[in-house]
């Protein structure tokens, strides 16, 4: 018995030991879309950060493909040491309920490090729409099931599930047009193709401010900065948030010490005023929670988004 305890002590002095020196050697941070979107410009803070707080290199890899999956389970089979990271977001959480199989188990294979950001989307409708709330949107749905279209980005995106669970928390029936993209959606919304959508707050604010767009909610659980005066969908739905959110993890069985490491030296570079300016300016809310607030956060969103997409029956083969 002494034996196995002694063994066990001296695991968790390497492990400390590992973390007090880590890191030795250049970072891997995979970022599971295509260069310029949101993803890859909060991974490349995240690089920016590390790099300066530590002097070693932390490169942004961009892997898209499969809706994040390609790039996840690059990361979910490497060494559990803290050189090859992931930045996941609401794709992740959602990947295991849309698809029919994943090349990894999501809960087992991945170790959730910090949450950064959640990033309302707005809920805008064209000028034409009459409607100037949430409630006179549904009401407006209910009076006419079906015959109210909304947009998205394409099919299983964090648009089109947005509008799924407002449809389903209101028990009213409402047409899903998917585009090939956030773009073409909002080009539709604005040629009246479809009657509203959720969409990111920095590519409509634009809109909103010519009045080419309506904003009468947003998908968050509270009032974001970028739109002070357009009240949360919650205020209508209690309990409604369908923000997207973006966040960092490892493989799966990355030691506790080093997970704690990359956590606070992350969140010491997204608090810095610099950072969080631009991050506030441009619709996101910042986050940073510990590794234990962003698993039981991440297990949260995985059921939610679990119920949603078996009752819209939605699925991507």
């Amino acid at each position: 018995m002494t034996r196995f305890v002694t063994a066990a002590a001296l695991l968790l002095m390497i492990g400390a030991a590992n973390a007090q020196t880590f890191p030795v050697k250049q970072i891997r941070l995979v970022a599971p879309f295509a260069p310029g979107g949101s993803t890859d410009i909060l991974a490349r803070m995240v690089a920016q950060k590390l790099t300066e707080a530590w002097g070693q290199q932390v490169n942004v890899e961009n892997r898209a493909g499969g809706g994040s999956v390609i790039g996840t389970d690059i990361v979910a089979k490497s060494a559990p040491d803290g050189y090859t990271l992931v930045m996941t977001s609401t794709s992740t959480a959602t990947a295991p309920s849309l698809l029919r199989k994943l090349p990894y188990d999501t809960l087992r294979d991945l170790a959730p490090v910090i949450q950064l950001v959640s990033t309302p989307n707005a809920l805008v409708v064209h000028p034409s729409l009459p409607v100037q709330s949430v409630r006179e949107l549904i009401a407006l749905a209910r009076a006419r099931p079906e015959q109210i279209a909304y947009g998205s980005g394409g099919n299983g995106t964090s648009t089109h599930l947005g509008g799924e669970i407002l449809a389903q928390m209101a028990g009213v029936r409402m047409t899903h047009v998917p585009y090939k993209g956030a773009a073409p959606s909002i080009t539709a919304l604005m040629s009246g193709e479809v009657s509203w959508l959720f969409g990111a707050i920095l590519p409509t604010l634009p809109l909103i401010k010519a009045g080419r767009l309506r904003a009468i909610a947003v998908s968050g659980a509270k009032r974001t900065p970028a739109l002070p005066g357009v009240p949360p969908v919650g205020d209508t739905l209690a309990g409604f948030d369908t923000s997207p959110w973006t966040g960092v993890a490892a493989p799966g069985a990355t030691p506790k010490e080093i997970i704690v490491r990359l956590n606070q030296e992350i969140a010491r570079g997204y608090s810095a005023p610099d950072v969080r300016e631009r991050l506030l300016r441009e619709g996101n809310d910042v986050v940073l929670n510990t590794p234990e607030q962003f698993d039981a956060f991440f297990r949260g969103e995985m059921e939610k988004w679990a119920k949603v997409i078996k009752t819209a029956g939605i699925a991507i083969h």
